[in-house]
């Protein structure tokens, strides 16, 4: 028997989830195509990510930059942005608010940048464990989690004199 918290318990979920911003996977590809950083947040099969990354390095690599760095891909859309010889990808439900999501990238390169003086590949590549942690610190399950650039920093700070 349904009574009536239920019901009200039922419409908030189905609300929540309709209205609901989620980054499905994070991708930092270089312009070889080699991903420097892979992040997903909803489960594929290892060949499936391959496809996945192969797939968005080339929808993005060859656009025109006159053209918005919004692209469909599948069911989804793809908002990149790309910073010197990388690409930063983000897979996002189709209705997301697109420049949100520019935002957050630049902010990402902007705490990446700060963390490594002058971030460069090599930073991602060699110190990946570090860039997995600002992430995570930035990005939970999908959502958006802290948005201050100083918190972030604040932490990282905090676990590196842990280490």
């Amino acid at each position: 028997m349904l009574n009536y918290g239920s019901i009200c318990q039922a419409f908030s979920i189905i609300l929540f989830h309709s209205f609901h911003e989620m980054i499905r996977f994070i991708l930092l590809q270089n312009r070889q195509g080699k991903t420097r950083l892979a992040k997903y947040y909803i489960p594929l099969e290892e060949s499936e990510k391959h496809k996945v990354e192969y797939e968005v390095h080339r929808l993005i690599v060859n656009r025109d930059p006159k053209f918005t760095n919004f692209v469909e891909f599948r069911t989804h859309k793809v908002i990149y942005r790309r910073y010197a010889g990388l690409f930063f990808s983000l897979c996002v439900d189709i209705t997301d608010n697109e420049l949100a999501y520019l935002e957050c990238i630049h902010l990402f390169v902007e705490i990446l940048d700060h963390f490594f003086s002058n971030v460069c590949e090599l930073d991602l590549v060699f110190n990946f464990h570090k860039v997995y942690l600002i992430l995570d610190e930035f990005v939970l399950a999908g959502e958006l989690q802290e948005t201050s650039k100083k918190a972030i920093i604040e932490r990282m700070g905090e676990l590196e004199k842990q280490d």
